[in-house]
C-alpha cells in the first residue's frame, strides 16, 4: 500500500510538471501516442517471443532469461497503455534486456544455476555435526579356505 501511494505521489510531481513544460495538448498526444505504442507491441508480441523462443533453441538464452524477457516485455507493455509519463518511461525502459538485467541483479533475484552453485560450496566448506562419522563400505565375499 505505502508503494501504490509513493508510486501515485511520483507520478503525479512527474505528469503536472511535464505537463505543465509542454502543454495540455502534447501531453494527450503523448497519451495517445504511447498507448498505440503498448497496443501495437501487445499485438506483435507474437514475433518478439518467437525471436526470443529461436534464441533458446539455439542456446543463446537460457530458460530462465527467456521467461524474464517475455516478462518484462509484456509488463514494459502495459505499462505504455497507462497513462502517465512515469509509467510510459519505465514502460520504454523494461524494452530493453539490459536494462531488466541490471534491475533483476540489483534486487537479488538468483537464477537456479547460481543459487545451486552457492548452496554447494556452502555444504563443501562448512562443518557439520556428521563430519566426524566415516562412511565404510563392507563387501562381504564368500570365499572359504579348502
Amino acid at each position: 500500500m505505502v508503494y501504490f501511494l509513493l508510486y501515485l505521489f511520483l507520478e503525479t510531481l512527474v505528469s503536472v510538471n511535464i505537463s505543465s513544460a509542454i502543454g495540455g495538448f502534447n501531453t494527450f498526444l503523448e497519451i495517445l501516442l504511447s498507448a498505440l505504442v503498448g497496443i501495437f507491441m501487445l499485438a506483435n508480441f507474437r514475433e518478439t517471443f518467437m525471436s526470443s523462443l529461436m534464441a533458446v533453441a539455439t542456446r543463446q538464452i537460457d530458460m530462465e532469461e527467456f521467461q524474464r524477457l517475455n516478462l518484462f516485455t509484456l509488463i514494459g507493455a502495459v505499462l505504455l497503455i497507462i497513462p502517465g509519463f512515469l509509467t510510459d518511461f519505465i514502460g520504454i525502459l523494461m524494452q530493453f534486456s539490459i536494462v531488466t538485467t541490471l534491475l533483476i541483479n540489483r534486487f537479488g533475484v538468483q537464477s537456479k544455476k547460481e543459487t545451486f552453485e552457492e548452496d554447494f560450496y556452502k555444504k563443501e566448506y562448512t562443518k557439520k555435526e556428521d563430519d566426524e562419522i566415516i562412511d565404510v563400505e563392507i563387501v562381504s565375499e564368500h570365499n572359504t579356505i579348502k
